[in-house]
């Protein structure tokens, strides 16, 4: 199977590096990319072939994966309508509607994808949502490549990708600023940088994976570092007078907001 990726950014080269773990080779791989030091890159990273040639590119591809930005989505659907035979179109552009993304390319073989940077390491996670006509098969070829980097959430309704960009796209950048702020802090308190790195990373890594070897809620996990009187409690009570929760809940909920307005404002052009 030859899999094209139109767009060489940093979840497309996740994806390909991905792959390339996985069963697939080089020359299964190819990418459309505009900018040539990107291309001799990816060429010399991976092994594969990058051309800014849209007609060379998906040549002989069985899946293109749509990894370019989403404001650029509209006028590489009308460039690459007259290449399609039948591929089917992975989209991992934030916000465009999979209907939309049908209605340009005139194909209804389209699966819509929300992963998030963490691929680079190969620890993401992506939603995905297939329209109806996506065969069975087709929505195994799309989860296969998205779990190369990571796991993958199966949605019946669009509308909860949104939820998925606000929860999981968006996420990693809240928690970098949560570890802004303890490394802060790890610094008021006397620590030098590398000790502020090692103490919070490694703190938020051991929670992270206690959290996911329990059967336990996390509140029952919070209540039983939190004593009472002491110093876990008194953090405890300081971020419920200032509302951290509520706020997190809101700042996620503004993401979510923002990903359906991307979707009406980038979607819905004629094709």
């Amino acid at each position: 199977m030859n899999i094209c990726f139109i767009g060489g950014g940093n979840m497309a080269v996740a994806l390909i590096g991905g792959l390339l773990k996985r069963s697939y080779t080089a020359a299964q791989l190819r990418v459309v990319e505009i900018n040539a030091d990107n291309c001799i890159r990816l060429q010399n990273d991976f092994g594969v072939s990058a051309t800014p040639e849209l007609a060379t590119g998906v040549a002989d591809s069985d899946v293109i994966v749509l990894a370019v930005k989403p404001q650029q989505l509209h006028e590489v659907c009308a460039q690459l309508t007259p290449l399609l035979r039948g591929q089917l179109i992975v989209s991992i552009a934030a916000g465009i509607r999979a209907s939309d993304i049908s209605s340009w390319l005139g194909s209804s073989n389209v699966v819509r994808s929300m992963p998030n940077t963490p691929a680079l390491i190969q620890s993401g996670v992506a939603g995905l949502y297939a329209l109806s006509e996506v065969s069975v098969a087709h929505k195994e070829i799309a989860a296969n490549i998205l779990n190369a980097v990571g796991s993958t959430v199966w949605l019946q309704e669009e509308v909860m990708l949104d939820g998925v960009t606000a929860i999981s796209g968006s996420g990693p950048a809240y928690v970098f600023y949560f570890i802004e702020s303890m490394q802060q802090a790890a610094r008021e308190l006397g620590f030098d940088d590398v000790q502020a790195k090692s103490l919070v990373i490694d703190t938020l890594l051991g929670a992270t994976k206690l959290a996911q070897a329990s059967n336990d809620e996390v509140s029952v996990l919070r209540a039983r570092v939190t004593s009472k009187n002491g110093t876990t409690e008194r953090a405890i009570l300081s971020m419920e007078k200032d509302g951290v929760k509520q706020h997190i809940i809101a700042a996620v909920h503004a993401a979510a907001i923002r990903s359906k307005e991307m979707g009406d404002e980038l979607g819905g052009k004629p094709c």
